[in-house]
């Protein structure tokens, strides 16, 4: 085995991980996805043919007993999530976790001192998070799990939690749409972090965002352990300022572009310039929309109705906004249905497009013709304004690309 350059992340279901995009910004080392199943860990460990492991769900526990020795760090937290392989072959087990989340709420500029915290879940990512915030001086943690002592059956008890942070994999891709609770049930809270980085926005950050709350997702803290683990692979230091532009990289590569606006507005032109620029996908609800019913929109309406329309509509944003790296173009009338907000922001950074009214076309827009436009774009526009990240006119196509372009850079 001596040279070889073998690394990689072991999990039960790893479809969803954005680690060897990242790795592969740190080195230029081999970096896979390794799934195992529970029966397969303990073969792997003791005959895989590896330099390097990183360890997600359920495993960063597990993995222990095959580990010939562990790093103070790890030893404190009762958690692995990095593992080397020695001169002499035998594994050296690692916490980078603890250097990730300590990022996590660094960047978010979260003040967790003297704060009382809830940490959902009991996995070794639960133990990381205890970890940190013990360090960082919280005056108490409180486990949350479906079956302990403190459960989802009696939050009551801790409605004056300030601190929240869910290290459970509810809400994760391909299961988006899910919160571990509802967050309006405590009044005092400040700060909602999910360990979960895809999609962008969980259920649980989204609610966390409708109540003014300081929240951060798992992206950051993903990168920052990454980097610490290729250091200990490499055995050499890697820049800190390289964890920031890796996700602000990783950000821009992942996020899908959502344009919503007017009917008519060139949702579907500017999306496929986009598209041809960046290199991505274009997908067109309406397109999808009328694939799906095998018929055209106008017949939608005028045989079902909008309420039909709208479900449909609902139905296929939900299944197309969880995914990664699109141009989504929608309908104008998205935004008309409260339920389609957090599709829409879950996983992608949201483009009004703004067009004259006297440049936009009703032929086969049953809303459009059925409705002073005036009126139509007034009672839209405070819905176009909650659901956009930001708004850009769309007058001359090329000026319209060049200014998406130079804000997506940032």
């Amino acid at each position: 085995m001596a040279g070889k350059r073998f690394y990689g992340l072991i999990g039960e279901k790893l479809g969803h991980s954005f680690s060897p995009a990242i790795h592969g910004k740190l080195a230029d080392y081999e970096y896979r996805l390794i799934e195992l199943t529970p029966e397969e860990l303990g073969p792997f460990l003791q005959m895989g043919q590896f330099q390097g492991l990183n360890v997600t769900i359920p495993y960063k526990k597990a993995v222990i007993p095959y580990c010939a020795e562990l790093t103070p760090q790890a030893r404190h937290i009762g958690s692995v999530n990095t593992i080397l392989r020695r001169p002499d072959g035998t594994l050296l087990g690692h916490n980078t976790d603890y250097y990730g989340f300590a990022y996590l709420l660094r960047s978010a500029g979260a003040e967790v001192a003297k704060k009382k915290a809830l940490v959902l879940g009991t996995g070794g990512a639960s133990l990381t998070v205890h970890a940190v915030l013990r360090d960082l001086g919280t005056r108490e943690r409180v486990t949350i799990s479906r079956t302990g002592p403190d459960n989802y059956g009696n939050l009551e008890r801790h409605a004056d939690a300030q601190i929240i942070v869910n290290t459970t994999p509810v809400g994760m891709y391909p299961n988006t749409g899910k919160a571990p609770l509802d967050l309006s049930r405590f009044p005092k809270l400040e700060g909602a972090f999910d360990l979960i980085y895809n999609p962008a926005k969980t259920q649980f950050l989204l609610d966390a965002e409708k109540l003014g709350v300081r929240n951060a997702n798992g992206l950051g803290m993903l990168v920052a352990q990454a980097k610490a683990a290729a250091e200990m692979f490499l055995d050499r230091p890697i820049p800190d300022e390289r964890v920031d532009e890796i996700i602000r990289e990783m950000e821009r590569n992942t996020r899908n572009l959502m344009l919503i606006g007017m009917p008519g507005c060139g949702k579907t032109t500017v999306g496929q310039a986009l598209a041809q620029r960046l290199g991505r996908k274009l997908v067109d609800t309406d397109v999808l929309i009328e694939e799906e019913a095998g018929r055209t929109i106008p017949e939608i309406f005028a045989q079902d109705g909008e309420e039909a329309f709208r479900r449909l509509e609902h139905e296929i944003l939900c299944r197309v906004s969880r995914e990664s790296g699109l141009v989504i173009a929608t309908g104008g009338g998205v935004v008309t249905r409260p339920e389609n907000l957090d599709p829409l922001r879950q996983n992608s950074t949201v483009i009004f497009l703004r067009r004259p009214l006297d440049q936009l076309p009703v032929d086969g827009r049953p809303v459009s013709q059925a409705n002073n436009l005036e009126t139509l774009y007034q009672r839209r526009l405070p819905l176009y304004q909650q659901a956009s990240d930001w708004a850009v006119d769309n007058i001359v196509l090329d000026d319209t690309i060049t200014e998406i372009m130079r804000r997506f850079s940032k």
